[in-house]
C-alpha cells in the first residue's frame, strides 16, 4: 500500500498539481494586492473618496455590509480578468514551443526523404553502369 502511495504522489500530474496550487496561491496574493492596494483607492477617489468596505446599512443591532459584498465582487472580476491574461499569455508562448516542434520536425522529415532520395539516385545509377 505504502509503493502505491509513493506511485500515486509522485505521479507528473499530482506533482504539477500541487506546483500549480502553489503558485496559484502566491498568484491569488499578488492580485489581491493589486485590487485592494492599488485599485480600489484609485476607484474610491473617482468615486468621491468612497470605500466599499465601509458601506452597509444598519437594522437596529445589526448591519447589513453590502461594502464587503461589493468588494468580493470586484475583487472577483479583477482576479478571473487576471488569471485569464495569464492563462492567455502561457498559451501563446506554447503555441509558439508547438510550432517551433512541427517545423523541426517537418524540416527532419523532410531531410530524411532527401536523403532516401539520393540514395536510390545512387542506387539505380550503380545498376545501370553495371548493365
Amino acid at each position: 500500500m505504502w509503493n502505491e502511495f509513493k506511485q500515486f504522489a509522485l505521479k507528473g500530474n499530482v506533482l504539477d498539481l500541487a506546483i500549480g496550487v502553489i503558485i496559484g496561491g502566491a498568484f491569488g496574493k499578488i492580485v489581491t494586492s493589486l485590487v485592494q492596494d492599488v485599485l480600489m483607492p484609485l476607484i474610491g477617489l473617482l468615486l468621491g473618496g468612497v470605500k466599499f468596505t465601509n458601506l452597509s446599512i444598519k437594522f437596529g443591532n445589526e448591519a447589513l455590509k453590502y461594502g464587503l459584498f461589493l468588494q468580493s465582487v470586484v475583487d472577483f472580476f479583477i482576479i478571473s480578468f487576471s488569471i485569464f491574461l495569464f492563462v492567455k499569455l502561457i498559451n501563446r508562448f506554447k503555441r509558439k514551443e508547438e510550432i517551433k516542434e512541427e517545423i523541426t520536425k517537418t524540416e527532419t522529415q523532410e531531410a530524411l526523404l532527401m536523403e532516401i532520395r539520393d540514395l536510390l539516385k545512387e542506387d539505380i545509377l550503380r545498376k545501370n553502369e553495371t548493365s
